[in-house]
């Protein structure tokens, strides 16, 4: 059976490299324009963040479903959930950059504001992070939960661990819906608070969902051109393609249902969120966002033979991880700048957390076997095959 993930001095040495470049990036900003350098922190904190639990939901469904194809690589999404304790510390970070991201945090601006008071009850900075407490509380616990049985899988064998992997996942998945909606809503929605939509919960669900995925498959792709995973084959690719295709149409029904609700009602509190998407530079983003989210997965993977390819999954997978950058960009940013901004902060931001993000990922993956070698499905995975 494959050996353990080997975290080597080379790959620390490029991971800690990106970190210092993101913490130089986040002082530079910090110095220069502190509302672009939170913004960013935000930003870069929600994406990598929203992959990790994409990930987790992944894993948990598998467990739900009793999939077999991906039994092989499931210390992958483990990895990956890892990251939520370290954007838990981030995130409570971001208290001393408020009044830069959040108007209704400024002081005295519900006694100025009828929008603002009458959210008060729910926007308000105690309850704020009372309630970021108790979203990284259940997603660390039920997440470490899952790890756990998995590892005690593996050292005695047996359904017991499995059958509980696939209770706590039920509970994981309900719980999950319902908190990462709301932490949509306070950490991204209330950036602008007068603005809101019904259906931005369910959007922004499907996007972490969808890129989580879509790297997941990217690090199975990488790790089997390293020489793990070396029963990965064109099956296992097709059913990565699937849920990135399938994905692919969620998002942009969910893209255009939001956009076309609003342009119809012509609400202008709901109409506000786009108005600014038609000025100032920020238009040409709106389309680069559906060409890189959905136009393009869409239609190469609509193809039977490119959804068995490794490199062309791989390279819509890499797609996706810019995609959904811009995709976070633009629902962040026009609430703080009024022009499109890209420069160091923002790209030393990103390398800060993806180095940050594949070190915690590579220290965890190295911590037990690649394959889980007593999974009852690991069969079927290792020799999967669809016509």
């Amino acid at each position: 059976m494959e050996t353990k993930f080997t975290l080597n001095q080379r790959y620390k040495i490029i991971c800690f490299g990106l970190i210092i470049i993101g913490i130089a990036a986040f002082v530079y900003g910090y110095l220069t324009n502190p509302t672009e350098a939170w913004a960013n922190l935000l930003l870069n904190n929600y994406y990598f963040l929203s992959i990790a639990i994409g990930a987790s939901f992944f894993m948990a469904l598998q467990y739900i479903t009793q999939s077999g194809w991906s039994a092989m690589f499931k210390r992958v999404p483990e990895a990956m959930s890892s990251f939520i304790p370290v954007a838990a510390i981030v995130m409570l970070l971001i208290f001393f950059g408020m009044d830069h991201l959040y108007h209704w945090a400024h002081h005295g601006a519900a006694e100025t504001d009828p929008v603002i008071a009458h959210k008060a009850p729910y926007l308000n900075i105690p309850f704020f992070f009372i309630r970021i407490v108790i979203y990284f509380s259940l997603w660390m616990v039920l997440t470490h939960l899952l790890r756990k049985f998995s590892i005690q899988e593996d050292l005695e064998g047996g359904l017991k661990y499995f059958e509980k992997s696939e209770l706590y996942s039920k509970i994981y998945i309900f719980l999950l819906g319902f908190t990462f909606s709301l932490a949509s809503f306070d950490w991204i929605m209330s950036l602008d608070v007068h603005w809101f939509s019904n259906i931005f919960a369910l959007k922004m669900f499907v996007t972490g969902f969808y890129h989580g995925v879509a790297m997941l498959a990217l690090i199975v792709i990488l790790l089997h051109e390293r020489g793990h995973y070396k029963e990965l084959n064109s099956s296992h690719m097709m059913d990565f393609s699937r849920y990135i295709f399938m994905l692919s149409i969620l998002w942009g029904y969910f893209f255009f249902a939001q956009f076309m609700l609003i342009w119809f009602s012509n609400i202008p509190e709901e109409t506000i969120y786009y108005a600014k998407m038609w000025n100032n530079g920020w238009k040409a983003l709106f389309y680069v966002n559906i060409v890189l989210n959905w136009f393009l997965p869409f239609m190469i993977l609509m193809s039977k033979k490119a959804d068995r390819n490794r490199q062309i999954v791989k390279w819509v997978a890499i797609i996706l991880i810019f995609g959904q950058w811009i995709d976070m960009y633009i629902h962040i940013f026009p609430a703080i700048t009024i022009t499109p901004v890209f420069g160091f902060i923002e790209i030393g931001a990103f390398l800060g957390f993806a180095g940050l993000f594949a070190l915690v990922f590579g220290y965890t993956l190295s911590k037990a076997a690649m394959i889980p070698a007593n999974h009852p499905y690991l069969e079927e995975s290792l020799y999967h095959h669809v016509e």
